[in-house]
């Protein structure tokens, strides 16, 4: 995959995008990541970027000419190697929350551009080579790096031959639609606190069914709102019948 990010910080994106699984994936050559300076493109003479909205208001505004010259610059350059425009992406407190379907359905895409922004918003204009928005939450940042790194991360975790283990972003949490369950490794006794003795029973049918179990307490009690019923299975329905139940209990306890 080819990711293209636009940023007047393109120093932001030198540490944090070459370290761990996505330094590896780089490595790999399953991805490719490249960070433009926009301001390059400017054709002010001071260099600016950005100017006063017409009609008043507070804030500047990032100006349609840096960064559209800049996409259409790069477009050119990724055609002349075989790379399609595919998706971009603005990176915008207005768009739509990203989650981890959003990051699946990118991961699928051969190409992905991203547009950081800075300062109090966008030209309208730059959102005529816009495909998506997307946004992390309801908080303000002072620009669209962060995010734009958040996202990138759980996209390119989801390419194949990213991660060692095949199996591991399937089972991560919001990838089955509920949260990761508890989780243990050795010692199986740290200062008195046990591991569950089911995991290390050795009997694998139950083992499942344990962390099926509290996969769903987990969501149950942290975010119900994640439970689609009608995508429960015979056995999960039961469980979390059982899930209710013990918390009921233990509540009134």
């Amino acid at each position: 995959m080819k990711i293209d990010v636009l940023s007047l910080f393109p120093d932001m994106f030198t540490g944090p995008m070459q370290e761990s699984i996505i330094g590896k994936a780089i490595e790999k050559q399953i991805l490719d990541i490249e960070v433009t300076d926009f301001r390059q493109y400017t054709i002010d003479k001071h260099r600016h970027v950005d100017d006063y909205p017409f009609g008043g208001g507070v804030g500047m505004l990032l100006q349609a000419q840096p960064i559209i010259d800049a996409y259409e610059d790069l477009a050119v350059k990724n055609q002349d190697q075989g790379i399609e425009k595919g998706r971009v992406i603005l990176v915008d407190p207005a768009g739509k929350t990203f989650n981890q379907q959003i990051a699946e359905e990118l991961a699928t895409e051969e190409h992905l551009t991203f547009i950081c922004g800075h300062y109090e918003g966008y030209d309208e204009r730059i959102r005529s080579i816009v495909t998506d928005e997307y946004s992390i939450g309801d908080f303000i940042l002072t620009g669209g790096e962060l995010p734009a790194m958040v996202m990138i991360d759980a996209v390119s975790r989801l390419l194949p031959g990213t991660l060692g283990n095949g199996e591991s972003s399937v089972d991560d949490s919001f990838s089955t639609g509920l949260l990761e369950g508890p989780q243990y490794t050795r010692p199986a006794d740290f200062r008195g606190m046990k591991v569950p003795n089911v995991l290390i029973s050795g009997d694998h049918k139950k083992i499942a069914e344990w962390n099926q179990k509290e996969s769903l307490r987990r969501t149950y009690l942290r975010r119900p709102d994640l439970i689609d019923h009608s995508r429960l299975t015979d056995l999960q329905k039961r469980l979390l019948r059982e899930v209710r139940e013990e918390e009921e209990q233990r509540q009134e306890k």
